[in-house]
């Protein structure tokens, strides 16, 4: 059995989830890995992560230039189609991996999908908020098979009328790398990235589309909440989703600050041993909710961003307001995070790898098929 198979990625955190999996399949005989990179990391404003990607050594790259600084998301999606269609033209893979919630994923999905090639979604079955929840499940509804994160995903999927035996269970791919003796430790990430604090906390706050009114008010309280708090902090820029541009005109005021470190983007293994040592993570990131509990370090979640995403005791939900931000702050300092264990135990690429040896996969229909409850 010798397959094609073509993982498409967009940005740096669906890069970081799916790695443990490309990196699987690249030696192995059998599998022939192919990577599609567009969107984010292509962009110089948001660190140009291609470099990221290459530095992997990965054997078979191709690049596409879908996006400007801040694309809506029809048209980084109509772009991402193009450009994909041609990849796949191109490449004639027999499975194409997708990742999350972002549009470069429908993208791929729906080429997938209109050229008769199988399609696998990595986490869906997840509850996003905002416009990413739509664009997650109208992935997985493009998408012939499921690799979710556990039995709570895999149930959300059957209840849209996916097949059961097109879903497998393999964890979250991430905690394979979070967990494993690979990161580098913490005085090396702080020499290469010139971080001089001792003590100091992650911040990554993202446009909320749906919001987008009112963006430039919730970036002003969020950057004077923690300039108020007089703690250090680690900066990561937002995504490139609408209003991302006002997130980074916000940005402006802190970056000569003395208790600011601020970066375009931070290589995954780095960004791990950051928020693993970090007094708390604040803002609106996934992070937030995913690797910040299984680490056991409290979040400050702020807004709708990741309404209806895990739940931990680890998670201290605000408003926008700056007083509740503080409030937030201040509260992270009396949180005894009971570490959790609901997205995989680190093996997800060895799940992923044995799914695909078998041969039941290869025989999934391309025509696809609703099951009713």
């Amino acid at each position: 059995m010798h397959k094609k198979i073509a993982f498409l990625t967009g940005t740096r955190a669906d890069f970081g989830k799916m790695k443990p999996l490309i990196q699987i399949l690249d030696n192995h005989q059998d599998f022939e890995a192919h990577i599609f990179v567009t969107g984010m990391h292509l962009l110089e404003t948001y660190g140009y992560t291609l470099i990221e990607v290459e530095r992997c050594g990965f054997k078979n790259i191709s690049t596409f230039r879908n996006d400007t600084h801040e694309a809506s998301m029809d048209l980084t999606l109509a772009k991402t189609i193009t450009g994909f269609s041609e990849f796949v033209k191109n490449t004639q893979p027999d499975l194409i991996v997708i990742h999350g919630d972002r549009v470069e994923a429908l993208a791929g999905a729906i080429v997938g999908s209109l050229n008769n090639i199988l399609v696998a979604h990595v986490e869906g079955g997840e509850l996003s908020g905002t416009i990413d929840e739509l664009l997650r499940h109208a992935t997985s509804k493009m998408s012939h098979i499921h690799f979710v994160a556990n039995g709570k995903a895999k149930s959300l999927l059957k209840q849209m009328g996916e097949l059961p035996e097109s879903i497998y269970s393999i964890g979250s791919p991430d905690v394979d790398i979070m967990f494993s003796n690979t990161l580098p430790d913490l005085q090396t990430v702080k020499s290469y990235y010139n971080i001089p604090f001792d003590a100091y906390a992650v911040a990554m706050f993202h446009p909320v589309t749906t919001e987008h009114q009112q963006m430039a008010h919730y970036a002003k309280a969020f950057v004077e909440a923690l300039i108020e708090s007089n703690k250090n902090y680690v900066v990561i820029f937002p995504n490139n989703d609408m209003g991302s541009q006002i997130i980074l005109d916000a940005y402006q005021s802190i970056l000569n600050h003395p208790n600011f470190r601020v970066f375009p983007s931070v290589r995954f293994e780095y960004f791990l041993t950051l928020l693993r040592h970090s007094e708390f993570i604040i803002g609106n990131s996934s992070a937030g909710v995913r690797e910040a509990p299984y680490y056991g370090i409290p979040t400050i979640n702020i807004g709708t961003r990741q309404h209806n995403r895990a739940i931990s005791n680890a998670i201290i939900n605000t408003d926008y307001h700056v007083n509740t931000i503080l409030e937030g702050i201040e509260a992270a300092k009396h949180v005894v995070v009971n570490k959790i264990t609901d997205f995989g135990n680190g093996h997800s690429a060895e799940a992923f790898l044995n799914v695909l040896k078998s041969e039941s996969l290869w025989k999934t229909n391309h025509q696809k098929q609703f099951r009713s409850l």
